[in-house]
């Protein structure tokens, strides 16, 4: 049986969903991984609309089902205000049953984030994120100095999960730093979510 990575995120303008790509490229590097990339839909002032089925292009709406099948996660999110999107916490909300049967207990999980600037809550959003896993019963994952990006980027990435930094005009691709420390993050998750399905000491 493959171990199975879901990379769950919201993207509004598409950098957080660039990260998301190579994140998917070091999770799909580990043999015996299969990665699943699913998205969720954006909330609006009016709650009560729904959004269509499927989105428009990209990946599909991620369903609480994808959490409980899932070995391992990613989760990513833009900042707002030093927290992650109400669309990635609007889901986060429904994982109650979850919560209640243990269904993410003991598994692995990391965060990422893109800001516009450089001190725009990169930190304090990916420990946003932390937080409903740390409920969850996950066991947090993020980037050990062993990485040499993190000490040479001077764009995003941080020892709490992947970052980038879009620019405020959100045009600024990933930097080679930024890209390698996703793939690194992915990869990093993946191999430790198929030693603990193996039962193996990781």
């Amino acid at each position: 049986m493959s171990t199975r990575v879901l990379v769950l995120y919201y993207s509004r303008y598409g950098a957080t969903a660039r990260m998301a790509n190579e994140i998917m490229r070091g999770v799909s590097a580990v043999p015996g991984v299969e990665g699943v990339l699913r998205t969720v839909p954006p909330v609006g002032p009016v709650t009560e609309d729904r959004a269509p089925a499927d989105p428009p292009d990209g990946p599909p709406y991620a369903e609480v089902d994808d959490l409980a099948q899932c070995d391992g996660l990613l989760l990513g999110s833009p900042t707002r205000f030093g927290n992650m999107a109400a669309a990635l916490k609007h889901f986060l909300d429904q994982t109650g049953a979850l919560w209640i049967n243990g269904g993410l207990a003991g598994k692995p999980a990391a965060a990422f984030t893109s800001t516009a600037s450089m001190h725009g809550g990169q930190e304090s959003t990916l420990l946003s994120m932390m937080l409903p896993l740390l409920h969850q019963g996950m066991l947090i994952m993020g980037i050990p100095y062993s990485e040499p990006d993190l000490n040479r980027t001077r764009t995003g990435g941080t020892p709490y999960g992947a970052s980038h930094l879009t620019g405020g005009d959100d045009t600024r691709d990933l930097s080679e730093e930024e890209a390698r420390l996703c793939y690194a993050l992915g990869k990093r998750v993946a191999e430790t979510a198929a030693q603990l399905k193996r039962g193996q000491p990781t």
